[in-house]
């Protein structure tokens, strides 16, 4: 190696050096630039910095002069050294240049890394950094120079913190523990290094010394930079803190690697063609997707797991699991839902992940980037449901399953799988049933697999019947098999069906489990409980319960989880083909009514528990046929619609054509906890479809009802002018047909959406005709009339307006034992407070409306709490406590679903970041949200954005300041909102 400058400059071989200073620094500018032409001017820069004297181009062709005697005394031709009409350069051959050397190396190892070459990845890193004798160019002070070899030695730290990556996971821990210490006390606040060392400590069993070395690196961040450790070393403190001592070599964040794949079956069978070419053509990577078809029922996921098992060492980060509901009784699942699942897999808090599509997108490529991860796309719908779900990293695998063949992919090797060839269909009814059994009566199992289709599925429902009745002999099943109809002919193979084998099974149950039986599939849902069971069958729930076990005995309900029920959709499809016979339409027709009451009076009841009592009269309804089945699923809170909420957002769908009244119930019914929970996707297309059956009915009440409910997602979401759209139908309905209660909900939805969309001024009219409206409850309506006009006074700057306005709400609200009103009203005099200055009483009377807020489960007026707290903090001096708090609340609005919530959020917590001194990071932040509030087209965030851009700006750039100050000011008195005053005096100052 000729040159090297990975330590104190050396030229030839040896330790042979150049010893004129200046003479030196012209050959590490030129090294640092091998093979390109440096200019003179630069040279000259390099060397004399600003003040370079008249004979400065004579030296430094002197200085050339010397170096070529130099290299010929080292023996080196002096021609390496080349002058060109713009200044100099030194030409190198590959492997002559130990930085080049290096680099090429460090690219080298990067690759095998991403193949999964552990351990020859760890051997190339060590091999490159071992070229390294020191600090780059040490010895050679030119501010130039010094520049560039500092770049160098952060190569070096970056590839040395990858090294050690792959080190910690091919579990080196012991071993690098002083060189980690070593390079953290040179360069302490490296987080990556400090997280590393952390990970080692931990490894070897030295908890405390890791939790130590963390408490130094915080109060080193918090003295040397004003910040706190960034979230992946607080996360990783969070794991050794819980004595997770696992290690992961993620650069973004030290986790846990991923085990999503479900169980591989322990008795899978055939299919060895297949799985030997698909593991081939992985392992050879030939391709990055496999793609599995075939009919249902054919073991596509069962194949795709065994296939994941088999090659699943190959991919140590992650291995991804994700049903995409193609072919099930639930919508498929979007891409934006999937790539939610999926981000929350990789350990991606909820708060990082974005609200809009090509966001997550962004953030799921950057996850698996330089990831060894398996991802395992199970039942797609359609080409498009997957395309934007595929990594772009190299080292990822992806396998997708379908019922369709996904034609439409533009890579992806496609593999459709047919049934299963008689041996092997036979091989699988042994494993199933016992294999002497299988083998005593060959010719009878190869009647029995041909009858099944030779499909996998079919096969393992007729051997479990041959387990649980030992005394049958293999030609007994057989006989069943031939005799029976062919009841699913739509799933064909060949000239038989998999329907033999669900018959057979339906037939070996009880009469009163074959009812029920044909019922469940009436339920829309994945999975469902035993009060369900009841009211669908009109059962008492202990009996519905002997019958729920007795169907999974037979294997026509699987058990996942206990409580938890699921039908296998060919078994459900089944189940609705034995409930379509016309004789049964009556028993069809009076369950599905029995269905729809129950899911109806449990959503009503939880509903109602944070409704306001004028809300709570939209919807009236008389008392349920089984108030013992509602108790016991309303006692279970949240929790029951947590686990019934797909079937919840189904119903009103299921109820349109036979049930339209119960269709546009159920929307309203379940609206406060989709609303609450943020699940605005699922409450706009409810309330769609009751707004369809109220059309039908010609319920002009109804269709208002609808369209007020369904304008609160459009609120949510920042679309106002929409929202505006659909109130004002239902204005219309109202006004000659809605009940005074209905009519003072859209008085008031449309004052605050108008508020919204321009500012108090717009919206006080509307609140004004609520307030002289009659009503059977005019106690509570007062109460919610006295919560906006408060909220809308504040936010005009009329404080003593409003507090005057929030102590007749505190008093009323707490008069009409309304829980929710008393914490909004607690939440709006405290802010008030503040806003007046009363600091003490403020605080308190925000706390108290914090803590009722987070009782009702309210996620968003918690937010609203804990950002006005952060607000308090901040004008305090107490920074770090302030945007904790931000933190905080974005996270809660973020779960709500308010767009606008969440940019006022960041909006607060910029301020916060800059109050610590971070201007950088805080201008950054500001600029996102007037990215994301001019894309909602919300002036008043737009404005707190332009204003928190013109605080960074205004000591460094002013002129920039006064532009984004007078934007501000403009949007501010286009609302007009008492902000308009602050920038008119923070524009005055900065033409002072």
């Amino acid at each position: 190696m000729r040159f090297r400058i990975l330590g104190p400059l050396r030229v030839g071989d040896g330790e042979a050096t150049v010893t004129a200073a200046r003479d030196r620094a012209v050959l590490a500018v030129l090294l640092l630039r091998a093979n390109r032409v440096v200019p003179a001017e630069e040279l000259i820069d390099a060397l004399w910095e600003d003040d370079p004297p008249a004979t400065a181009r004579a030296q430094l062709q002197t200085c050339v002069s010397r170096l070529r005697q130099r290299f010929t005394q080292l023996g080196l031709s002096p021609e390496l050294i080349v002058t060109d009409p713009v200044g100099y350069a030194v030409r190198t051959a590959p492997g002559e240049l130990d930085s080049e050397v290096f680099a090429q190396g460090i690219e080298t190892a990067r690759g095998m890394l991403a193949r999964g070459r552990l351990v020859d990845a760890r051997g190339q890193f060590r091999a490159a950094l071992r070229l390294w004798r020191g600090a780059a160019l040490s010895g050679i002070r030119n501010a130039s120079v010094r520049r560039r070899a500092e770049a160098l030695d952060e190569q070096r730290l970056t590839a040395l913190e990858e090294c050690v990556d792959v080190e910690l996971r091919l579990g080196h821990a012991a071993a690098l523990l002083d060189e980690l210490a070593e390079n953290l006390d040179r360069h302490p606040l490296r987080e990556r290094l400090r997280g590393q060392l952390m990970l080692a400590l931990a490894a070897v069993g030295r908890q405390a010394d890791a939790l130590r070395l963390y408490r130094e690196g915080r109060g080193l961040y918090a003295e040397e930079l004003g910040i706190e450790p960034g979230a992946a070393l607080q996360e990783l403190h969070q794991r050794v803190l819980a004595g997770d001592l696992a290690i992961a070599g993620s650069e973004r964040r030290a986790t846990v690697p991923v085990r999503a794949l479900p169980r591989a079956i322990s008795d899978f069978t055939g299919r060895a063609e297949t799985i030997a070419r698909l593991v081939k053509e992985i392992e050879e990577g030939e391709t990055r997707i496999q793609l599995i078809d075939g009919m249902a029922g054919s073991g596509k996921t069962t194949l795709a797991v065994h296939v994941a098992n088999r090659i699943a060492e190959r991919y140590p980060d992650a291995h991804l699991f994700i049903d995409l509901h193609g072919h099930s009784e639930r919508t498929p699942l979007s891409p934006s839902a999937a790539l939610a699942t999926l981000l929350r897999q990789l350990g991606v808090p909820a708060e990082r992940i974005p609200v809009h599509v090509d966001d997550r997108l962004a953030i799921w490529r950057t996850e698996l980037a330089d990831r060894r991860a398996l991802v395992l796309l199970d039942n797609a719908a359609s080409a498009a449901q997957v395309a934007p779900l595929l990594p772009s990293g190299a080292g990822c695998i992806t396998l997708i399953t379908s019922r369709r063949r996904l034609v439409g992919l533009d890579e992806g090797r496609p593999s459709s799988l047919p049934v299963l060839d008689p041996d092997e269909a036979i091989e699988l009814l042994g494993r199933v049933a016992g294999e002497e059994r299988i083998a005593a009566e060959r010719a009878a199992a190869a009647e029995v697999v041909r009858r099944c289709g030779y499909l996998p599925l079919a096969i393992r429902l007729a051997g479990a019947r041959l387990v649980h009745r030992p005394r049958w002999r293999v030609v007994d099943l057989a006989e069943r098999l031939g005799g029976a109809r062919d009841t699913l002919a739509e799933l064909v193979a060949g000239q038989r069906s998999v329907g033999d084998a669900f018959a057979l099974s339906f037939a070996q149950v009880s009469p009163p489990a074959q009812r029920v039986f044909r019922l469940l599939g009436l339920h829309p849902g994945i999975r469902l409980d035993a009060t369900t069971a009841a009211a669908l069958a009109d059962l008492p729930l202990a009996e519905a319960q002997d019958v729920l076990d007795e169907l999974v005995d037979a294997h026509l309900v699987d058990e996942p989880e206990a409580g938890r029920y699921r039908l296998h959709d060919l078994v459900r499809e089944y189940s609705r083909t034995l409930l379509a016979d016309p004789a049964h339409a009556p028993e069809r027709h009076e369950a599905l009514g029995r269905l729809l009451e129950h899911h109806l009076y449990v959503a009503a009841a939880l509903g109602r528990e944070t409704e306001s009592p004028g809300t709570r009269r939209t919807l009236r309804l008389s008392d349920p046929s089984r108030p013992d089945l509602v108790r016991v699923d309303v006692a279970r809170g949240l929790a029951w619609f947590d686990d019934n909420r797909s079937a919840l957002v189904a119903m009103p769908a299921l109820a349109e054509t036979e049930y339209p009244e119960r269709a546009w119930q159920l929307a309203r019914a379940s609206w406060r906890l989709l609303y609450n929970g943020g699940h605005l996707d699922e409450l706009i297309e409810t309330h769609r479809v009751g707004l369809r059956s109220a059309q039908a009915l010609g319920d002009e009440s109804a269709q208002a009802l609808m369209l007020n409910y369904l304008a609160s997602a459009h609120f949510r979401r920042a679309r106002f002018a929409h929202a505006i759209a659909l109130l004002q139908q239902a204005l219309e309905l109202c006004r000659s047909s809605g009940p005074p209660d209905l009519l003072r909900s859209v008085l008031w939805n449309l004052g605050i959406n108008n508020y919204a969309e321009g500012g108090p001024r717009r919206g006080i009219g509307y609140f004004q005709e609520a307030a002289v409206l009659g009503s059977g409850n005019q106690m509570a309506a007062r109460s919610a009339l006295l919560n906006n006009m408060t909220h809308l006074m504040c936010a005009w700057g009329r404080y003593h307006e409003a507090l005057r306005l929030g102590r007749q709400h505190l008093l009323l609200a707490r008069e009409v034992g309304d829980r929710r009103q008393l914490a909004n009203a607690l939440g709006h005099v405290g802010i008030i407070r503040h806003r007046m200055g009363d600091i003490g009483p403020a605080r308190r009377l925000l706390r108290a409306a914090l803590l009722a807020h987070r009782a009702g489960k309210d996620r968003f007026d918690e937010g609203e709490m804990l950002n006005e707290l952060g607000v308090m903090e901040r004008e305090a001096g107490r920074t770090e406590e302030a945007a904790t708090l931000h933190r905080q609340a974005f996270i809660a609005i973020s779960e709500a679903g308010d767009l606008v919530g969440q940019c006022g959020s960041r909006n607060l917590l910029a301020l916060a970041i800059l109050d610590q001194g971070d201007v950088r990071s805080a201008q950054d932040l500001f600029g996102r949200v007037l990215l994301d509030a001019a894309r909602i087209n919300h002036r008043y965030e737009q404005a707190r954005a332009l204003d928190g851009i013109a605080r960074c700006l205004r000591s460094t750039d002013p002129a920039a300041a006064r532009s984004h100050w007078a934007r501000a000011l403009a949007l501010f008195q286009q609302l007009d909102v008492p902000e308009q005053e602050t920038v008119r005096r923070l524009l005055a100052e900065l033409d002072d």
